[in-house]
């Protein structure tokens, strides 16, 4: 008749719905730090697909980079002599026209062609003859600063 009913459990008697320990009141910080870690990787393996352009090997020069502040109206002309304006290939009977609508400022705006070395300058002269003709007069030749 000596039995106890709490021979079982440690402490005696507990009230029923109150824990045994106190609130927790941490955050349990594994699962923001693992989609963290899953972005990162992301961001890390888009980044280098982000840079767009047309892949130009510039030649080298002494001179030093612009200051600009907006994205300039570019014309590429790659190693086989494909005509790109603002990454987008275009024809040279239509580089003209397709300039003129690309450009906000009109005439006014700054025009930077990015030849490569590859290429015939004969090419790289012709698309500048076509980019004057058509009235722009700030036209300037994109290069690379020269390492050392």
């Amino acid at each position: 008749m000596g039995m106890s009913m709490a021979a079982g459990r440690k402490g005696g008697r507990r009230r029923r719905g109150v824990p045994r320990y106190g609130a927790m009141a941490d955050i349990n910080m594994t699962p923001f730090i693992d989609v963290m870690l899953v972005l990162l990787i992301i961001f890390m393996v888009a980044a280098p697909l982000l840079a767009t352009g047309v892949a130009v090997d510039l030649p080298q020069t002494k001179s030093a980079p612009l200051n600009i502040e907006q994205k300039p109206v570019s014309i590429s002309i790659d190693e086989k002599g494909q005509i790109y304006l603002m990454d987008q290939p275009v024809a040279l009977e239509n580089l003209v026209d397709k300039l003129k609508e690309a450009a906000k400022a009109g005439a006014d705006e700054r025009v930077y062609v990015r030849g490569s070395k590859a290429v015939n300058y004969g090419r790289v002269a012709e698309v500048m003859s076509l980019v004057t003709g058509a009235g722009f007069k700030k036209v300037a030749l994109v290069t690379e600063p020269e390492r050392k």
